[in-house]
């Protein structure tokens, strides 16, 4: 009894212990990756080229997901709206959901998947060719070096590319909802003016740029710490992945929460009785 005991206590403590030694290690990497953003130690040239993977490279698979994503929302939705006479009240519905949760979301998860994997597969081939030994035996920090401008590129553009999604799912959606359903665009448009303000823009923003940070971080991470071999470098990539993908949903919850204390504290809710 006792030495099942001792075994199961072992094996539930191992694993935490190796989760918070893995998080600590992270955390380390952040700062030093962080430290070389403000220090702008890496070269603009890496910055640009990076830039333009980053942002360029993921305009089309962004706009379509965006597109795509609010012609399913006024799809699923009109059905329960319609039923009950609420059809101008759709793009209120669709576009504070796809401005406030969608719109960022959908944009870190298709970044974390075309680019985040990619700088993970990168940075793991650098380093199982010694090509990050070199740069060290340079006198060159490599984390600064290589890891500072993709963290960059990614807050910087990861904003804009959500922008660029709420934009093209209200194309969408307007779309359905004007042309195939018929709606009304007067009260349409005036639902939507009257509920999506620009806290809900500047949350959607907000969440573009933890998630732009986070990913990259993890995926530089993932990469600098690649096991040996070609499927070191295949399992760094598929872990960037599988840990973006992860953290931005987690992130997602505690942000939302966060945002929504903040609000009911800067803005309290009307109450009649204490008038």
């Amino acid at each position: 009894m006792l030495a099942a005991s001792g075994f199961l206590q072992r094996s539930l403590v191992t694993p935490l212990a190796d989760a918070t030694a893995a998080l600590g290690e992270w955390s380390l990497f952040a700062a030093r990756t962080l430290s070389g953003v403000l220090r702008c130690s890496y070269r603009w040239r890496e910055l640009l080229w990076v830039s333009v993977e980053v942002g360029v490279a993921s305009v089309g698979v962004i706009a379509i997901t965006g597109m795509f994503i609010g012609m399913v929302l006024a799809v699923q939705a009109y059905g329960q709206f319609h039923t009950i006479g609420m059809d101008t009240s759709l793009g209120a519905i669709i576009h504070m959901s796809l401005v406030r949760e969608l719109g960022p979301v959908l944009a870190a998860v298709m970044l974390a998947g075309r680019v985040g994997s990619a700088m993970a597969a990168q940075m793991a081939t650098m380093r199982v060719t010694e090509q990050l030994d070199a740069l060290a035996c340079l006198g060159v920090d490599p984390v600064k070096y290589l890891a500072a401008p993709r963290v960059l590129a990614c807050l910087i553009l990861l904003p804009l590319l959500t922008v660029l999604a709420d934009l093209m799912g209200l194309v969408g959606s307007t779309l359905i909802c004007l042309k195939v359903y018929n709606i009304d665009s007067y009260h349409y448009w005036r639902h939507t003016q009257d509920f999506v303000k620009d806290w809900d823009l500047l949350t959607g923003l907000a969440k573009g740029v933890v998630f732009g940070g986070v990913l990259s971080l993890i995926a530089c991470h993932r990469g600098f710490n690649s096991r040996p071999g070609a499927e070191g470098v295949g399992r760094a990539a598929t872990e960037a992945f599988v840990l973006s993908f992860v953290a931005i949903l987690v992130l997602d919850f505690f942000l939302a929460l966060f945002i929504n204390t903040l609000h009911s504290l800067l803005w309290p809710p009307f109450n009649p009785h204490m008038a």
